[in-house]
């Protein structure tokens, strides 16, 4: 049985060689590029951008419109607070004064 004797040097760079020159004729073979459909791919591009901004834009926008709810939903419920604040003040002094005025 014969030893395993792997690819020379040489053959490795004429292989390299080989499949450089079949990459090279497979691109030249490829069809030109038409210009009418690379134009509608460009505008198909920017439509998609366009309506990805408008979507980005929307977005934003309501989460804009759901922050400004949430503050004044905030702003509201703060102010019903000052409101229990001051009608537990007044309870509170209504029972001292009952206190007092019993004695």
């Amino acid at each position: 049985m014969k030893a395993y004797k792997g690819p020379s040097y040489q053959d490795r760079v004429e292989r390299a060689a080989e499949a450089k020159q079949k990459a090279l004729d497979r691109l030249k073979a490829r069809p030109p590029v038409d210009e009418a459909e690379l134009a509608t791919r460009r505008e198909a591009g920017l439509a998609r951008e366009a309506a990805q901004a408008e979507r980005r834009a929307a977005r934003k926008a309501e989460e804009e419109r759901v922050a400004a709810a949430r503050a004044a939903e905030a702003e509201q419920e703060a102010a019903g607070r000052a409101t229990s604040e001051e009608e537990r003040k007044a309870a509170r002094d209504a029972r001292y004064a009952a206190r007092k005025s019993r004695r």
